[in-house]
């Protein structure tokens, strides 16, 4: 590891705090103004941050199968690994909305922006009986013609990790009648879900076919899991390859035991 790849990363991380912070107050009055002030608002501060990254650490982004991203109503599952795609994804979208944890929604101004950009949380500690209020929201969402944007594994996970995705993605889609988009990506060796270090180079993010609907959700969610996850592993290889020895080491961590899907 080299110093210059430490500095960069200190000053970046100053920066991006410090810009979070401006973003944040500058963005006080669109909590007056109609939902989509706030929604294209972040969307520039997500282009702000990736314009920040790619000058102060030399990480660029490369976006593939744009063109398969289909117009309307839309279920978006997307590979989690870092806090990179929770801004970066959502330009990709003309009124997107995120499916985060019930938690979120209680940090002072966060929560207030995200409860006005009509954001999806969802009670974790609830279990099973957090799905049924969590579709009624995200069915409204579909009615306006938003694209719902759900991280299917819940957390972030490490570059190489075993896959651990969650069966609410299946209940959504289910419940939903509108085509999933999957996305893979190799985020998390550029910018890692733990630690400060960022890293140069390529962030690469494939969007995948959409899944059309009315598929069984058992089909659904295997279908999912196997095309994010063999687009994923190819991404992280072509990754690992730009990094050479700089790459970080990641230890994959098992797969947690899921339940069957009905």
């Amino acid at each position: 590891m080299s110093g210059a790849v430490i500095l960069r990363s200190a000053l970046f991380n100053l920066a991006f705090h410090l810009n979070f912070v401006v973003w944040l107050v500058a963005a006080l009055p669109t909590l007056m103004m109609p939902r989509r002030a706030i929604i294209a608002f972040v969307q520039a501060w997500g282009r702000f941050n990736l314009l920040m990254l790619r000058v102060i650490c030399g990480t660029k982004v490369e976006w593939r199968g744009l063109e398969k991203i289909p117009s309307g109503p839309l279920l978006v599952a997307a590979k989690h690994q870092s806090a990179w795609e929770t801004f970066a994804l959502l330009s990709l979208f003309a009124d997107p909305t995120v499916v985060l944890k019930r938690e979120l929604m209680w940090i002072p101004l966060f929560g207030w922006f995200a409860r006005k950009g009509g954001m999806i949380s969802v009670d974790r500690s609830a279990g099973k009986d957090a799905l049924p209020p969590m579709l009624k929201t995200y069915r409204e969402a579909l009615a306006q013609g938003r694209q719902v944007l759900v991280f299917p594994e819940g957390t972030r996970r490490a570059p190489g990790a075993a896959p651990d995705y969650k069966l609410g993605i299946a209940f959504l889609y289910a419940g939903g009648e509108v085509p999933c988009l999957p996305i893979a990506l190799n985020s998390g060796l550029f910018w890692g879900r733990r630690g400060f270090l960022r890293y140069p180079g390529t962030v690469r993010v494939e969007i995948l076919d959409p899944i059309p609907p009315s598929l069984n959700r058992r089909v659904f969610f295997r279908r999912l899991e196997a095309e994010i996850e063999a687009a994923t592993a190819a991404l992280i290889a072509q990754g690992r390859r730009e990094l050479g020895k700089t790459a970080p080491v990641v230890r994959a961590d098992a797969a947690a035991t899921r339940p069957p899907i009905a």
